[in-house]
C-alpha cells in the first residue's frame, strides 16, 4: 500500500520557486539508492553453494535473489560453526566466485553481517541463516554418536538463539529471518562408501533421521523463532522421513530405500562421500525458502 503524504499547511505559503524546489522528485542516484533492498546471508558452506571440484557456484542464494528481485550480500564462510560464526574473526575459507562475497578480515562474521544492516536499515528485505551442519558432523565418526549430539544440539540451540536475536537488534522488526536445515547426508552411508552397507552403518544412518526430525530441526526451530524467526524443513522436503521400508530400484546402486535415493540425486555423498549439495540440492532450498519469504514478508 502506498505511504500517504500529508503536506503541512505552511507548505501553502511558500513562493512558487520554493514550492517547485520541495516537490522536485530525487536524482536518479538518490532513488536508485532508496530503492535498493538487499538480501543479507550468513552461514557455511551452504551458503555460499560449494560444490566439489566447482568450488563457490550459485547455490540456493542466488536462485533466492534472481526469484525475490534482492540484491545478495553474502557473509557466509565454509566451515562455519555456531560458535565461529559469533566468535571466530575472518572467513579461513573464501571461496573466489562467491556471489555478493563480503569478506571480514578483521572481525567476526556475526559483527561484519550487523554493521551492514545497521548502515542499510530499512533496505534489508531478507536475511537467510544456514548453520549447525558442522557442529554436528563430528558425531557420525563416534562409537556412540548419541551423546555427542545431544551436547551439539544444546551448543546449536544456544549459539543459534543468540546469533537470531543479534540480527533482529540489528535489522528491525519486520525483516524476515529465514534458517535453514539439511538434506540428511547420513543417508548415503548406505551405499557409500560401501554397497551394501554394513549394518552398522545402517543403523547410524537411521539414527541420523532420528537426531535431525526430533532434536537438530526442533532445536534450529526454537532458536529461531525466539526472534521472530523460522526455519525450512530441508530435511522433511528432501524425502529423509519417508520409511526406509519404501524401496526403488536405481540404474546406479541397485535396489535401496526412497530416502536414500533421494539423498543421492540431491548430494554429493552417495558418489563421493561429499555432504554437500547438487545443483538440484541447492535449487531445493532455495525453492523452500523463496515460498516462505512470500509468507512471511511485510505487506
Amino acid at each position: 500500500m502506498p505511504r500517504r503524504v500529508f503536506v503541512p499547511i505552511a507548505l501553502a505559503l511558500l513562493p512558487a520557486a520554493a514550492l517547485l524546489t520541495v516537490m522536485t522528485p530525487a536524482g536518479p542516484a538518490e532513488a536508485a539508492t532508496r530503492a535498493t533492498t538487499y538480501y543479507v546471508s550468513l552461514g557455511d558452506s551452504y551458503s555460499v553453494g560449494y560444490q566439489p571440484n566447482l568450488g563457490s557456484t550459485p547455490g540456493y542464494t542466488g536462485y533466492v535473489a534472481r526469484h525475490t528481485g534482492l540484491t545478495l550480500v553474502n557473509f557466509g564462510c565454509g566451515g562455519a560453526t555456531t560458535s565461529s560464526i559469533l566468535n571466530s574473526v575472518g572467513c579461513p575459507d573464501v571461496l573466489p566466485h562467491t556471489v555478493g562475497v563480503v569478506t571480514y578480515p578483521t572481525t567476526t562474521q556475526i559483527a561484519a553481517a550487523q554493521a551492514f544492516l545497521t548502515a542499510h536499515r530499512g533496505h534489508v528485505g531478507l536475511i537467510t541463516v544456514t548453520i549447525g551442519g558442522n557442529d554436528v558432523t563430528g558425531c557420525a565418526a563416534q562409537a556412540n554418536p548419541v551423546p555427542c549430539v545431544g551436547t551439539a544440539v544444546n551448543n546449536i540451540k544456544a549459539n543459534v538463539t543468540t546469533l537470531a536475536a543479534d540480527l533482529r537488534a540489528a535489522a528491525g522488526p519486520e525483516v524476515p529471518i529465514i534458517g535453514s536445515t539439511y538434506p540428511d547426508v547420513v543417508l548415503g552411508s548406505y551405499v557409500w562408501p560401501h554397497n551394501p552397507a554394513p549394518p552398522s552403518t545402517v543403523n547410524l544412518a537411521k539414527l541420523s533421521v532420528t537426531a535431525f526430525k526430533l532434536l537438530i530441526n526442533p532445536a534450529l526451530a526454537t532458536a529461531y523463532a525466539s526472534s521472530g524467526g523460522s526455519l525450512v524443513d530441508v530435511t522433511a522436503a528432501s524425502g529423509a522421513y519417508t520409511s526406509l521400508t519404501r524401496t526403488v530400484n536405481t540404474m546406479t546402486y541397485g535396489v535401496i530405500p526412497v530416502p536414500v535415493a533421494s539423498v543421492c540425486a540431491l548430494t554429493w555423498f552417495c558418489a563421493q562421500g561429499n555432504i554437500h549439495a547438487r545443483t538440484s540440492g541447492y535449487t531445493l532450498i532455495g525453492k523452500l525458502i523463496v515460498a516462505r519469504y512470500h509468507t512471511v514478508k511485510p505487506r
